[in-house]
């Protein structure tokens, strides 16, 4: 799997360093995000907190936070490790030949990291939200000020997303370029509407900094406030790669960089009007595209970002299996996309996740009739492919059991946080927290 900073030149491609014009963005844009082939690879992206180990409510200093990524440094591991601004760590697995193979790949990865941590008496907790601490920076550098800087126009969800949450992020090939299940169009569509259906269905961030905010999850919450040129879907009803090009070219630009001394931050200034009265080059086109943060973003292949980090050890293997069955498997493709398809029209045309839809998703989880219903159905042909896969038995079961625990009962991991939460204190729905 490739991306917009690590692929060869497309067609007449300006020389580095040189100034684009914007249609050679467009013809970049389109070129590279959208690499279309046969569906042949996997990858996973899992964000984890680091937690105190018997007491996780007590917060962790940047010190031994330090320690303990010094000595993961030295762990030979497959997938790269790296660091969140809020200290949050993840592992991102290479692109896997099958499902089977990615899940190996990062599950060895996962026990390696867990043996260092365990000796530093800290834990990863998958949480799609910290319950317990409000948000702090852990790592200082240019590009974490100028994002803090940014985010902070729009208010405290940018800082609450930056330090305290988490997710997984099933990354597949974009599909073919032909019309058909498994084709790029088809993908792109389904994917920002199957996508409400994850949301729901793994919705695992109720509370954040100690009180519940009446969302199942939070985490998508958090997104949808930053606003929809910065965390926002392209117009649903155009071409994909008509509409991610505009999309890039009319979305702000976070900062520009600099090569001392801190990054500039522009009020409003789009990629577009910086061709049009500067001189930005590939490598800020680069760096731009990797400061948008839509639900579903493609780089060459699709990366989905809608997922709230699971509970468990394992519980990450899920998402990722589920996902990969109803992209991949043709069959359980075509009953996807039936059962989402009455979803589209409570979208109302509207790009995710800022759509009823979404929004839906994000506050009800599966105590929303018709996306219990759909789930329902999704986690039926997905089970129902995973075998024509070659999935192994333990994900299959993996998939059962949390289709079991949660789907069937219309139930979700944020409904266990406000179980415990009722029990101990009776608190099990607290105000929104939108302004």
């Amino acid at each position: 799997m490739s991306d917009i900073t690590s692929s060869p030149s497309v067609g007449d491609c300006p020389k580095p360093g040189t100034a684009l014009t914007e249609a050679e963005v467009e013809a970049l844009v389109r070129g590279i995000c959208f690499k279309t082939g046969p569906p042949r690879t996997v990858g996973v992206e899992v964000e984890w907190l680091v937690h105190e180990l018997r007491a996780p409510q007590l917060p962790v200093t940047p010190e031994r936070l330090e320690a303990a990524y010094a000595a993961l440094r030295t762990v030979p591991l497959s997938s790269a490790l790296t660091v969140e601004p809020g200290g949050q760590l993840e592992l991102s697995s290479p692109p896997a030949a099958s499902l089977t193979e990615c899940v190996g790949t990062l599950s060895a990865d996962l026990d390696a990291v867990r043996a260092v941590l365990r000796e530093a008496g800290l834990a990863l907790s998958g949480i799609g939200t910290d319950p317990w601490h409000p948000p702090r920076r852990f790592l200082r550098e240019p590009r974490y000020d100028a994002m803090e800087a940014y985010l902070d126009r729009t208010g405290p969800a940018g800082r609450a997303m930056m330090c305290t949450s988490a997710s997984v992020q099933v990354c597949l090939d974009a599909g073919y370029e032909e019309p058909g299940p498994l084709g790029y169009e088809r993908r792109w569509w389904l994917a920002h509407t199957l996508g409400a259906v994850l949301v729901a269905a793994f919705a695992n961030s109720p509370l954040l900094a100690g009180a519940p905010t009446g969302w199942r999850s939070t985490r998508q919450l958090l997104w949808t406030e930053i606003g929809a040129g910065r965390a926002g879907a392209p117009d649903p009803d155009t071409e994909p790669r008509a509409a991610w090009s505009r999309h890039v070219l009319d979305s702000p630009v976070m900062c520009v960089r600099r090569d001392s001394g801190p990054w500039d931050v522009p009020d409003g200034m789009t990629f577009r009007e910086w061709i049009r009265t500067g001189s930005p080059t590939r490598a800020d086109l680069d760096y731009h595209v990797s400061t948008l943060f839509p639900p579903v973003r493609p780089r060459g292949h699709l990366e989905l970002r809608m997922i709230d980090a699971q509970p468990g050890d394992d519980g990450w293997i899920v998402p990722v299996a589920v996902t990969t069955a109803l992209f991949d498997d043709p069959e359980a493709a075509e009953s996807a996309c039936r059962a989402v398809k009455p979803l589209a029209e409570r979208a109302l045309s509207l790009p995710a996740p800022h759509n009823p839809l979404w929004t839906d998703a994000a506050r009800a989880g599966l105590t929303d009739p018709e996306l219990h219903e759909v789930a329902v159905a999704c986690f039926t042909a997905a089970l129902e492919a995973l075998p024509r896969l070659g999935a192994a038995p333990a994900v299959i079961e993996a998939v059962t059991a949390y289709r079991d625990r949660y789907v069937l009962p219309g139930r979700c991991p944020a409904d266990d946080q406000l179980d415990r939460l009722r029990a101990t204190d009776g608190r099990a729905h607290g105000k929104d927290i939108r302004p």
